[in-house]
């Protein structure tokens, strides 16, 4: 048999691909009919952007109504996320540690003693038992932090969901202090260590009076500035975070495990027994009345799928295994995740 070298080194160099690729060979691009399809959805239910990005690249864009890419979109709790990542670099560089008390740094709760037990991962995935105190959303404050941090615990720590804008202005409160000895404000931190990096400039902030910011939202971004943050999450927190840091997000908590620090996740969607719902929907009760038992995203999606969620379905989706980045703006409508997500990746 006539020798074809060619043919003796392919599996060393499909070898190589896969090492180089984390030993995944790399996904099939989404059919243009499929994202088209999504974007048809999305259009009809008052979508104002739609972008899917794939292997790095753009393969579907659509800006419908007259509107345009570079068109600013408020991406409200979108915004979560840029302070989770300066929380998560605050504690890499040791100015806080996630796992201590809050009242280590205000001492205001030492006396309390359900306060005295709360963390500060605690506040930043919503299980730390404090109200969440959704006037808090509004304009006029003369200081949005002094108030939060006087808002009672409801629940005991770690047993309950309870999202709101209370805990990330007690979190804002702990940073400004910790960050006072170098003599810099939490939303300077925020923009040297997490926006320059990603090439986005200040933010709408929604500061109260005193200066301080709203963190649960405020940012307005178009469709491809907020696919910075999908692209990040794909590199494991590169050009923010070192290593997989940024995985603490994706893990969820007892009280909620589709949520944790900032973003949500889809891990049980193998799971036949998870209930796959309207995330927005299920959040508009009291948060006593909400039911956090074995919720998921979409079950058509794979299970490593991220998300962040904005009110009125702003939307990143993010899919590792996909190597694929979705963003969707809109203003409400009858919008579903699953619908979408479905049509989508053709499942």
């Amino acid at each position: 048999m006539k020798f074809r070298p060619f043919l003796f080194i392919l599996p060393f160099v499909i070898l190589a691909a896969l090492a180089a690729g984390g030993g995944q060979a790399m996904a099939e691009e989404i059919p243009a009919a499929q994202w088209k399809a999504a974007a048809d959805y999305s259009a009809a239910r008052n979508g104002l952007s739609f972008l899917v990005m794939q292997h790095g690249k753009v393969i579907g864009e659509n800006y419908p109504g007259g509107h345009s890419a570079s068109e600013l979109h408020k991406i409200y709790s979108g915004t979560k996320g840029f302070w989770i990542l300066a929380a998560l670099k605050a504690n890499e560089e040791g100015i806080i540690a996630l796992d201590a008390c809050v009242c280590d740094t205000i001492p205001e709760w030492r006396a309390d003693p359900l306060k005295s037990k709360v963390t500060l991962r605690q506040l930043l995935n919503f299980d730390s038992g404090l109200d969440a105190e959704n006037q808090l959303h509004g304009d006029g404050f003369t200081d949005r932090d002094a108030i939060a941090v006087r808002v009672p615990l409801v629940a005991q720590p770690g047993q309950a969901f309870i999202y709101g804008p209370a805990p990330l202005q007690v979190f804002h409160e702990v940073l400004k202090r910790r960050l006072a000895a170098l003599h810099e404000t939490p939303t300077q931190y925020l923009e040297q260590k997490v926006l320059h990096p990603l090439g986005l400039g200040p933010q709408r902030y929604l500061a109260d009076r005193a200066g301080n910011p709203l963190l649960a939202t405020g940012f307005m971004l178009t469709a491809r500035q907020w696919s910075r943050m999908g692209q990040l999450i794909l590199r494991g927190g590169s050009p923010v975070l070192p290593g997989n840091l940024l995985e603490e997000c994706f893990r969820g908590t007892p009280a909620n495990a589709a949520f944790g620090m900032g973003f949500w996740n889809n891990h049980l969607a193998g799971d036949p027994g998870a209930r796959e719902f309207d995330i927005e929907g299920m959040l508009m009760p009291k948060w006593s009345r909400q039911d956090w038992r074995r919720p998921c995203l979409c079950h058509a999606a794979p299970a490593d799928m991220v998300a962040a969620i904005g009110s009125e379905y702003q939307r990143l989706f993010v899919i590792p295994s996909m190597d694929l980045v979705v963003v969707r703006q809109g203003l409400g409508g009858s919008f579903r995740d699953g619908e979408f997500l479905r049509l989508l990746l053709g499942r």
